[in-house]
């Protein structure tokens, strides 16, 4: 049996999604701009995370629907969210929510990362259509259960990365495709994050639960742990239990432009290169990822290198930006004192015959270099050849408007997308607990070559009895 990851045999399958879905769903004509579809009916939604992320995410899935429940395991968040949709059932366990309110048809997941699998697969198990944050999971194995439970049972899909939404997204696919950079060689990813501690700056002091806190069902299915302020409400990301590290945070969004121009898929090797203060509970505080994408369709071995965090010196670690990018012009500001200056998080794509260049997480105003290059093209546009999302940067719209289709976009940042995506950041994460070591990773049994003691990091060790979530068992 083949893994729809690996590169051919997901092309394949993709191609096999002009026809029907794998719950059999008929997708519509492609549309310039997919806006002329009706929208009249309103859903039944609920939220399962009311704060931070999920007060943003909520909002969205709001619009032009009907919030039927909301889920916070905090209760002054869960006060607060109500406030606004005073007609909502209130719960503080999402079992219970998803059990016993039939209203739903559509959830968002805004948790911690750590309990985006039990909340979807609850959701997916009752027939829910689901909108995850990203990263959908924090480990290997639970992204490709939640796949194939998707799958399974018909449900629509999308990760919560807006990028994917954007116009320029499909300008930078629509250049790879024309050629205008060549055949691509390397793609550079950078990031300050994170911006919260890990490697030796996480710490540990337990205290008393808030009043106001559920602790017991924020663990969701990870193994008892003490409750901390240092881990609930912001710093869990640098936590290898309950987050993915800045990797896994910023990820799906930096690299999600270039995985789809390319159809990257998961990579075949990947290497830590550099690894700061990566411990037994905690992320690094810096590191630096290469990844190897073989015999890349149309292109030949692609490289994708992965830069985070910053040195001992604070300085960030960042790439060598390619000779032919003017960085004072790349790097443009309405501040002139900024400009020039490296932004927190960006992208490039180098190709034979030039370079796209990115200085943002998501795809915002790319641009191709040289410059004289650059004004070739633009003196004769790139036909566009991709339809545009109708509610570019408003994922949770677009996931809902595909559901009031009664089927999903075709650009959709989907599962059948967004967790091979989720994977690539999983597999870099992987690598960072061997530094040094050319890993290389089976994407069809999902394991790393020569590597056994590796699978403790591939599957949670354990889980809470009670929270035994998997793709057979729904």
């Amino acid at each position: 049996m083949n893994s729809p990851f690996l590169r051919p045999s997901r092309r394949s399958f993709l191609k096999g999604l002009t026809a029907t879905t794998a719950g059999g769903i008929i997708l519509p004509n492609i549309l310039t701009r997919a806006d002329e579809v009706p929208a009249s009916r309103k859903l039944g939604v609920a939220a399962i995370g009311c704060g931070g992320k999920g007060a943003s995410d909520l909002e969205g899935l709001s619009k032009g629907n009907e919030v039927v429940a909301l889920c916070d395991v905090d209760e002054k968040t869960l006060a607060k969210a109500a406030e606004k949709f005073p007609n909502a059932k209130l719960f503080r366990d999402f079992r219970k929510m998803l059990d016993e309110v039939k209203e739903i048809e559509a959830v968002t997941v805004s948790t911690p990362d750590h309990a985006h699998y039990p909340a979807a697969m609850h959701a997916i198990a009752a027939g829910k259509h689901v909108c995850v944050q990203k990263p959908l999971v924090n480990t290997l194995w639970e992204a490709r259960e939640l796949h194939k439970a998707a799958k399974k049972k018909g449900v629509i899909t999308q990760m919560g990365n807006q990028g994917h939404t954007y116009d320029d997204n499909r300008v930078v696919k629509e250049w790879i495709a024309a050629g205008v950079i060549g055949k691509v060689k390397e793609v550079h990813v950078w990031t300050n994050r994170p911006i919260w501690p890990q490697g030796k700056d996480v710490v540990f002091k337990p205290a008393d639960v808030p009043a106001n806190l559920d602790w017991e069902l924020w663990l969701a299915a990870t193994p008892h742990h003490m409750y901390s302020p240092d881990i609930h409400p912001f710093k869990w990301r640098g936590f290898i239990e309950f987050g993915a590290g800045a990797f896994g945070d910023m990820g799906c969004h930096l690299i999600d432009a270039a995985s789809w121009a390319l159809d990257l898929g998961v990579p075949r090797y990947v290497t830590a290169t550099q690894v700061d203060e990566i411990t037994d509970t905690a992320w690094p505080k810096g590191s630096i990822v290469k990844m190897e994408f073989p015999d890349v369709r149309g292109h030949g071995d692609i490289t994708l290198t992965w830069y985070e965090g910053k040195k001992a010196d604070g300085t960030p670690y960042l790439p060598d930006f390619p000779e032919a990018v003017d960085q004072a012009e790349a790097f443009k500001d309405k501040d002139p004192k900024k400009a020039g200056k490296v932004s927190p998080g960006g992208w490039y794509i180098v190709g034979s015959e030039g370079v796209i260049f990115n200085p943002h997480d998501q795809a915002k105003e790319p641009q191709i270099w040289p410059k004289a290059r650059r004004e070739a093209i633009m003196a004769s546009p790139v036909a566009q050849t991709l339809e545009r999302s109708p509610k570019a940067g408003a994922p949770q719209e677009e996931f809902t408007l595909a559901i009031k289709n009664g089927t999903p976009f075709r650009f959709m940042s989907q599962f059948d997308y967004s967790v091979p995506l989720t994977e690539l950041t999983l597999v870099g994460g992987l690598a960072m607990h061997y530094p040094g070591v050319r890993i290389e990773w089976d994407a069809l049994n999902l394991e790393a070559v020569g590597l056994p003691e590796a699978s403790k990091f591939i599957k949670r060790a354990e889980y809470r009895k009670g929270w035994e979530y998997s793709a057979d068992k729904i």
